[in-house]
């Protein structure tokens, strides 16, 4: 692993550190700091020509500072000989626009990953991206993460059996995803109608599998921003007779009014990742939060050794 340097943007240092942990590395230093008009200004401070360097840096909110500092960090590791680097976004911002959905509006995913792709990134780790064929838009390698056996290793440690489970899938988009945790967890499957009138405001209409009635239901998303869809789902669930109710999602942004629409909902957990770190006023005591280091350790140790990905989840 001499080769091997680690860096860490402003979004997310206490992943980097418990990356930098599993892998027993000393995180390598650089210096950020904004100027006072806004402007980032990055100063690596290691040796790095010749060298494997991974950037960790996911772009959550603010998601256009942290975006510019990543792509600040890329082009500094390339001016300074890197050998290869490695941009490894947790969690990837604008994803949701990953298409056109009506006239005259930008696939901001796309440009985004011309941009890192532009910076000088030789290849980009993420984790559950919100649409899959993102991997396409980079025209570099991409290692496609899941938190899958992080969520479903903690449900399986709390004791609940097949026959007590249901697994809710919050909208059409993510039946995939709740299929695959059937496969690990049990249980039977559950669909949510959910039909949307604009990028804030979801409805959900139906219900769709089960039987629900006297069971525990566990909603699986990829994220939760404003929780509308998400405890609008939960809502319907209690309606059709679940005992009790937990959501598990990979990237917790929860922003606008999402922690008052947890609090307020029928759900008694919401298990997170580390992916995006959590303000203090989001941490509240329904919010459980676990850790993806070791998946994105072990990740970066076999992208460094150039052994398979694939095999982790195997």
């Amino acid at each position: 692993m001499r080769e091997l340097k680690i860096f860490s943007g402003r979004a997310n240092e206490n992943l980097s550190q418990r990356i930098c942990e599993f892998l027993h590395l000393e995180r390598s230093s650089l210096h950020l700091e904004d100027f006072p008009d806004g402007e980032i200004q990055c100063k690596i401070l290691e040796d790095v020509r010749g060298r494997d360097v991974y950037l960790i840096q996911p772009t959550c909110p603010p998601v256009d500072h942290n975006l510019m500092e990543l792509l600040i960090m890329i082009d500094s590791c390339k001016r300074a000989s890197a050998n290869r680097v490695t941009a490894v976004i947790p969690y990837f911002g604008y994803a949701r626009q990953d298409r056109k959905d009506e006239g005259r509006v930008p696939i901001t995913a796309k440009l985004v990953a011309n941009l890192i792709t532009r910076a000088g990134a030789d290849r980009v780790l993420t984790m559950d991206l919100h649409a899959a064929q993102i991997q396409g838009f980079f025209d570099v390698p991409v290692d496609h993460l899941y938190a899958a056996p992080v969520l479903n290793e903690y449900f399986q440690k709390i004791g609940l059996t097949e026959d007590d489970i249901v697994i809710v899938s919050p909208d059409e988009g993510s039946i995939k995803r709740a299929l695959g945790h059937v496969k690990r967890l049990g249980g039977r499957l559950a669909i949510v109608d959910k039909r949307r009138s604009s990028a804030e405001k979801t409805k959900q209409e139906n219900l769709i599998g089960g039987p629900i009635d006297g069971r525990v239901a566990i909603l699986f998303d990829d994220m939760i921003s404003t929780a509308g869809s998400i405890c609008g789902a939960a809502e319907l669930v209690r309606q059709a007779g679940a005992r009790d109710i937990f959501v598990a999602a990979t990237h917790g942004v929860l922003c606008g009014p999402a922690i008052d629409r947890l609090q307020a909902s029928p759900v008694s957990q919401i298990v997170l990742t580390d992916s995006i770190p959590l303000a203090a006023e989001q941490q509240i005591e329904k919010i459980k939060v676990l850790s993806v280091a070791s998946l994105l350790g072990e990740a970066i140790k076999r992208i460094h050794h150039d052994e398979s990905i694939s095999a982790i989840f195997s």
